[in-house]
């Protein structure tokens, strides 16, 4: 796979793999910004700009708009994430300069009708309420709200039942005005285009784009350290906890022992210690797993159980317990040796069309991992001693000061320790 760096006329770049065998392009973008830049008191203002991407622009209004994407084939998604907003498309070759053409209508002349937008603001907010009885996305946003606290990675990228009705036509405009610009964009494009044809797309589709964005600072995060315990009560016959700490930033060079130990730990599926211990062996669980979340301003360590009430207690000293073993031991040589040989071998697979490739290529950049990252990632893997994993271990992971938010109606837990208690 051949990546070039396409550099527009106009001095706009994009990251480009071209491929004939198909008439599809598949393009990805994503400008820095995202719920990190939501106005404080609107929350989910990002959000609620990325479900309104395709309700109307230039002289198309919202029905008028998806009209004409079904009759160009082309599928136009936006998503808000913590530091990014995200944008993606993909079309037939056939047909990519009317939809190129769509896509600069919905960055410059989105039209924000007032109708399109009360009826996305009504989407939202009914999503909001199912949100509200699921107890593993309340589990979440409350054990964000303790780890982050005034930070913006504390407020729900969705929003709340407060701040969606807050937020007028004028602040979704200004949103679109202050991060769609092109001093923080990033670009991936993969299919049936060659690099000349793609620059001059390039400056039709972003050209009219403000030259720098307007973004307000965010400080880093720090996240914590408990002991701290919250539940939450909710009517299910199941309980959901989620538990973590501080984790380790992307471009701290213990990072790739980091994401390995965690395979092992909890990021492997069926292969995990903790589905092992909690799941296979006890039979306490449905469901345990965990990961590495690194932001650009604050990485954090999160893990995820979900059992039946009674069970919910004895499944946390289990996990911790874990953690403990893992933090002191480290893995064995055979759980080394199994997790690099599935993070290598299924790298892969993370490449199966034109629009994965697109998006792995968006994410290299926005981590600014360079762009022969891929040539080198396994090498990076396979670099990890036992001795990296093991000094990692004792860096990472810390259970006895865990951050746990439990939602449902847990019969036996450990001693509830009150949000914020010191560490």
């Amino acid at each position: 796979m051949k990546i070039q760096e396409v550099t527009s006329p106009g001095g706009i770049k994009a990251w480009l793999v071209e491929s004939h065998e198909n008439p599809l392009i598949a393009m990805r973008f994503a400008f820095t910004g995202g719920a990190n830049q939501d106005d404080k008191g609107k929350e989910g203002l990002s959000y609620f700009v990325s479900g309104m991407m395709d309700e109307g622009a230039g002289p198309f209004d919202s029905v008028a708009y998806q009209e004409r994407e079904q009759s160009l084939a082309m599928r136009m998604e936006f998503d808000a994430a913590r530091d990014v907003m995200r944008g993606y498309i993909q079309v037939l070759s056939a047909n990519k300069d009317e939809a190129f053409e769509m896509l600069r209508l919905a960055l410059t002349e989105a039209r924000f009708d007032e109708d399109a937008v009360e009826r996305v603001r009504a989407q939202i907010l009914a999503t909001l309420k199912f949100d509200d009885n699921d107890p593993e996305t309340v589990a979440s946003l409350a054990w964000d709200r303790i780890a982050f606290r005034d930070h913006p990675y504390g407020q729900p990228i969705k929003g709340t039942q407060e701040s969606i009705p807050a937020i007028t036509r004028d602040d979704l405009k200004d949103y679109v005005k202050r991060v769609y610009a092109r001093d923080r964009l990033v670009i991936s494009v993969v299919g049936d285009i060659d690099a000349e044809t793609l620059g001059k797309a390039l400056d039709h589709i972003f050209g009219g784009l403000p030259l720098n964005s307007e973004l307000a600072p965010i400080a880093e995060a720090a996240p914590p350290l408990g002991p701290t315990r919250e539940i939450i009560e909710m009517d299910v016959p199941q309980s959901v906890a989620q538990f973590g700490h501080r984790g380790i930033a992307r471009k701290d060079e213990d990072f790739i022992p980091a994401y390995m130990l965690n395979y092992i730990l909890g990021g492997g599926g069926f292969s995990s210690r903790l589905m092992e211990e909690v799941r296979e062996k006890r039979g306490l669980a449905y469901s345990v797993y965990s990961n590495i979340y690194p932001y650009q301003h604050g990485s954090v360590f999160v893990g995820n159980v979900a059992t039946k009430n009674e069970a919910l207690g004895q499944s946390l000293e289990v996990i911790e317990s874990e953690l403990k073993r893992l933090a002191a031991q480290g893995p064995t040589e055979q759980e080394l040796a199994d997790a690099k040989s599935y993070l290598t071998g299924a790298y892969a697979l993370r490449f199966d069309s034109s629009s994965s490739i697109a998006n792995q290529l968006l994410w290299i950049q926005i981590e600014d991992l360079g762009i022969d990252y891929i040539n080198k990632r396994n090498a990076l893997i396979e670099a990890v001693t036992m001795d990296d994993i093991k000094r990692v271990a004792k860096r990472l992971i810390d259970a006895d000061h865990l951050i746990t938010t439990i939602v449902g109606k847990p019969v036996q837990t450990p001693a509830v320790v009150p949000a914020g208690a010191p560490g």
